[in-house]
């Protein structure tokens, strides 16, 4: 199933620009990146790329959707489709599953900042050179918790951050929703909800990537 999302980014990629070389197409260069990360086959990727271009390519379109989850939590759903209604169709059936609804364009979007976002390993200890990179691509916010550092930053440095050396073999920029502020969740049965719809929209084969703004303490996070 990753490989089946992964291949469609790499397809949409080559589609969108009709460029084949990763050296000359930024948005491939990252879906081959995440790719390779993923251990998927070279062939398999080689294939994604085949399916981007050419007179029988496939027809894929990259489309976010917004939605309404419980005890007013908002969501923001990335995909890659070639059947705008199956999509639609199978999220829809997903958020009204998870007393939920799915939304019209602009109902929730402005509740985030669209950005990109690179998070690196602690383990790495490249904290010098984490702040140098913020700066490169006027990083607007620095998060952490045990084990990552996590730099947000203007969407459209994506390409600046992707090329930095310090990434180059570790982590690869991504599309991120930043929420504008976040909805405490302290029930557990409402925090069971929250993440039963997560996983269900994860498991649409057309869904690529899902934001939200709910905030599960880890005590709660423990017991589930």
């Amino acid at each position: 199933a990753l490989f089946s999302k992964l291949s469609r980014l790499i397809s949409l990629a080559v589609s969108e620009s009709g460029i084949t070389d990763p050296a000359n197409n930024i948005k491939l260069r990252m879906a081959i990146f995440q790719a390779k990360n993923a251990n998927m086959p070279k062939e398999n990727i080689m294939r994604a790329i085949e399916k981007g271009s050419g007179p029988n390519k496939e027809s894929l379109q990259e489309l976010t959707y917004e939605g309404f989850g419980p005890s007013g939590t908002v969501f923001i759903i990335y995909t890659t489709t070639d059947n705008q209604s199956r999509t639609f169709t199978d999220l829809k059936h997903a958020f009204e599953k998870n007393n939920g609804k799915i939304g019209s364009q602009g109902s929730v979007a402005y509740l985030f900042k669209k950005c990109g976002l690179v998070i690196i390993n602690k383990e790495l200890e490249l904290e010098e050179a984490i702040f140098r990179l913020a700066d490169t691509i006027n990083a607007f916010d620095i998060d952490e918790d045990r084990e990552h550092f996590f730099i947000y930053f203007p969407f459209e440095n994506i390409g600046k951050a992707h090329d930095s050396s310090i990434l180059k073999t570790e982590t690869s920029p991504e599309l991120d929703y930043k929420p504008l502020a976040y909805v405490k969740i302290n029930e557990e049965q409402t925090a069971k909800k929250i993440l039963n719809l997560v996983s269900q929209l994860e498991n649409i084969d057309d869904v690529h990537k899902v934001f939200s703004n709910f905030d599960i303490p880890e005590e709660i996070m423990k017991n589930l």
